[in-house]
Parts: C-alpha cells; sequence; structure tokens
C-alpha cells in the first residue's frame, strides 16, 4: 500500500532518516489517507527525542516537551514531531502521572486508543499495523488496542471518542469496547466540560448524529447531559408524533445539516417537554409551554457545557420560537422575521421542516405548505430587499436629532413608530417620507 504524503512531510520524515532515526507518520492521518478522506493535521511519531528534534530543525516550537512534542515549522505550516513514548499510570481518567520515552515504535503504538488509529506509515517500510487497524478499517468496526477496560481506564474521553469515531465513520463497535465503555462510563465525570462539548459536538455534526443513542444506551449522557435520559424516557401519546420525546429529536438531527447551531437546537428542541408533560383524562399528553422551559433548560445546559455565547444565544432562540407559526403573507413574515431575528430566521425555518418530518403523518402535509409558503415570501422579501430591522431603516437616531428631536428614549420610541410603518409598508422606506411622518408624529403630540 502507497500513501500520498504532503511534501513538507515527507521532508521532515527524511530529515529525520537521514540522521538515523526512524519516523513514521502516525494516527489519524493514516486512518484518513487509507479512507481516502483528507486528514486535519499530519502528525509525525519518532525515535529522535525532543532536543535531537530541536538540533534538527530551524524553526520549532516547545509544544509539549514533557509528552514529547516539538512542532516543526516550515514555511506557514506547522508539525507536530512525538518521541516514541510509554505512559505511566493514570490518576485522573485523562492524564499519565509520567511519560517515558522509548525505542519501541511497537510501544508507542500500543499505547493508542482504538486500532484504526494505531498504524504508522512511511514511504520505504509501507503501512505498519501491529494490532489489526486495516483489519477494522475493512470491516468497519471501532475496537480498542489490547484490553478496553484499560484503555479507557487510562482516559475516560476515550469513551466519548469511541461513540465520536463511530458516528463520524459509520462504524459499529467492537461489543468487548462497548461493554467496557458502558462499564466505565461514569468516570466522564473527571473529564472537563470543555473536552465533553468538543467530543459531542462532533458526534452531533458527524454523518450519523443519531449514533448518539449509543451514548444513551451505555450510560454516557447519563453522566454528561442526563436532561437527554429524561426525553428517552418520555412518551409522546398525541396524534403529531410517532417518537418518544428522546428519538423524535434524533431523527430531527438527520433533517438539518451538519451546522453546530441548527444540530444542538434538535438535540435540544423538546428539552422542556419531561418537564411540563400532563395526560388527559382520554390519556392524550400535552406539553404546553415547553418552549419556554426549554429555552431555560438549553441555556443552563449549554453554559454547563462551556459553549460560546453566540452559540448559546442563537440555539435558545430557535428553541423559544421553533413552534412559532406567522401568517404566511409578505406582512406577516416581515414582522416574524423582525420578532425572530434576521440572524437566525432562515434557520428556524430549517429547524421547523426538520421537527416537522421527524413527527407523525398527521396534519404534516399542511405544515409542510405553510414552511413552504414561508420560505418563498421570505425569500422574495430578501430579492426585494425589504427593510426588516431598525439596521436597514432609511432614517437613523442622527437623523431625528438634527430635525430637532432631543436626545432620549423618544428617539428610540420613534425609531420604533417608524419601523412599524415600514413594516407594513416597505415602499415608506425613504429618509424624506420617514422624516415627514416623524414631524407629522411630533406635531400630534405637542397638541
Amino acid at each position: 500500500m502507497k500513501l500520498w504524503i504532503p511534501p513538507k512531510v515527507s521532508e521532515i520524515l527524511d530529515i529525520l532518516h537521514s540522521h538515523g532515526y526512524e519516523a513514521y507518520v502516525v494516527g489519524g492521518c493514516v486512518r484518513d489517507s487509507i479512507l481516502a478522506r483528507t486528514p486535519d493535521d499530519w502528525d509525525i511519531t519518532t525515535s529522535a527525542k525532543p532536543e535531537e528534534v530541536k538540533k534538527l530543525f530551524r524553526r520549532t516550537v516547545d509544544t509539549g516537551l514533557q509528552h514529547g512534542t516539538v512542532t516543526v515549522l516550515l514555511g506557514n505550516d506547522g508539525y507536530e514531531v512525538t518521541t516514541y513514548r510509554l505512559d505511566g499510570e493514570y490518576e485522573d481518567s485523562r492524564h499519565p502521572k509520567e511519560v517515558t520515552f522509548t525505542s519501541s515504535l511497537e510501544e508507542d503504538l500500543k499505547r493508542r486508543d482504538f486500532t484504526i488509529n494505531a498504524m504508522a506509515y512511511n514511504q520505504e517500510e509501507g503501512l505498519v499495523d501491529l494490532f489489526g487497524g486495516m483489519r477494522d478499517l475493512q470491516g468497519k468496526v471501532i475496537r480498542a488496542v489490547g484490553e478496553p477496560k484499560e484503555r479507557f481506564t487510562e482516559d475516560a474521553l476515550r469513551i466519548m471518542r469511541a461513540v465520536r469515531f463511530s458516528a463520524q465513520l459509520g462504524f459499529t463497535i467492537d461489543e468487548k469496547t462497548y461493554e467496557a465503555l458502558a462499564e466505565l462510563s461514569p468516570n466522564l465525570k473527571h473529564i472537563s466540560a470543555e473536552r465533553i462539548q468538543v467530543e459531542l459536538v462532533k458526534i452531533l455534526t458527524s454523518k450519523h448524529p443519531e449514533y448518539l443513542e449509543a451514548a444513551w444506551e451505555t450510560g454516557i449522557t447519563r453522566v454528561i447531559l442526563p436532561e437527554f435520559d429524561a426525553m428517552m424516557e418520555t412518551a409522546q401519546n398525541t396524534p403529531h408524533h410517532c417518537y418518544d420525546v428522546g428519538r423524535h429529536a434524533l431523527v430531527s438531527l438527520m433533517a438539518v445539516p451538519a451546522d453546530k447551531v441548527l444540530r444542538l437546537t434538535m438535540l435540544l428542541h423538546d428539552v422542556g417537554k419531561p418537564v411540563v408533560r400532563t395526560t388527559d383524562e382520554q390519556g392524550q399528553d400535552h406539553f404546553k409551554g415547553h418552549e419556554d422551559v426549554g429555552e431555560r433548560m438549553a441555556s443552563e445546559i449549554l453554559k454547563r457545557l462551556k459553549m460560546d455565547n453566540d452559540t448559546i444565544s442563537k440555539v435558545c432562540r430557535l428553541i423559544h420560537w421553533h413552534d412559532y407559526q406567522p401568517v404566511a403573507v409578505e406582512k406577516g413574515i416581515r414582522r416574524a422575521v423582525n420578532r425572530v431575528g434576521e440572524d437566525i430566521f432562515p434557520f428556524l425555518l430549517q429547524v421547523q421542516l426538520a421537527d416537522t418530518m421527524a413527527k407523525s403523518d398527521f396534519g404534516r402535509e399542511k405544515r409542510l405548505e405553510q414552511i413552504t409558503k414561508t420560505q418563498q415570501i421570505y425569500e422574495g422579501i430578501l430579492e426585494a430587499n425589504q427593510c426588516l430591522s431598525l439596521k436597514s431603516l432609511a432614517v437613523t437616531g442622527k437623523d431625528l436629532i438634527a430635525m430637532g428631536m432631543q436626545p432620549g428614549k423618544g428617539i428610540g420610541q420613534m425609531l420604533d413608530f417608524l419601523l412599524e410603518k415600514v413594516l407594513d409598508e416597505p415602499d415608506y422606506n425613504k429618509k424624506e417620507y420617514l422624516l415627514s411622518l416623524a414631524k407629522r408624529r411630533l406635531e400630534s403630540q405637542s397638541r
């Protein structure tokens, strides 16, 4: 097997080889190259010690000398070069107490997480596959290197990584590996929220976000997202639904693009339902107010996961409005965009479409017609470049002050009044006309 290696990576390997050291590209870049995927980065492993690597290259950065890693800079690109190593005892379910350098490639590969990530390659020797990584790539299996319990005890984050790789690649998880991650999933409590968030987002934005169900089955979500467990345990006895709350969310995830905001919204859009669920005398469930409750819960969850503020804001607003159905006429849609927010209205239509497709057939056709009509009207509004908010209003506060108004809250109230007029009639959005409206309003208020 011959794999393509970028010229700068080949240069680093050649320099290490020419000075008597072993060197290979290793891990994810080998896996992705075999799968004909473009690697995100190229990692190099070598028998050279960090100080020896630094002597061979003019520009280096001490990325993690305690772990044997030096970043070699060639032009504008940086490549991590790491010495073969053995990891000592793990004390915090994440980091080894100490690292020992070794001259053995096998020992270095043995400490890695999964067989598909434990392969090395260089042009001279070809593929080095000591643990069946190629077999598992061909069989589409995620399998721990060696004893799964040892790998997951060393680093609990590997428990989530197993599900993540499964979701990204569409692979199944080996039975023994699956049993071990289920047994040791409580150890995820030792992992930082930031690390958990990264893996969760990668699962959600993968080709198979529905594989999150495996995280529920193995107890992972019980630790990192207990609200999802409650969703999986909440039935929806209503003609509009054919799944419980959790599975409805999983199905809806597959109906939106692999965007972080959209996928987080679909995961959590009904997170408030278990809290507000009531059942009437006919046995039908109701979830009154779940949007407001869900918005508050989602905010707490995303903050707990250390999500950025922009993502939190967008997801929570989409959850708040996800059941909103504006009147599908131009004026109604302009007002809806203004009310919901220009930045998220296009996302809202995608959320509502996915939500609808994850429900039963009952009322679906009518709902889809309403969404389609709203989309068509919205696109027409954008094409006509109609005003939808204060930022595109033809008059500003400065214009009103120049006209003679006193600075203060009256300025904001007047701008809101003018915007209301423009939302009703977009042709009114002309500076001269709006100023005349403002003058007439001031005159009527002074009488």
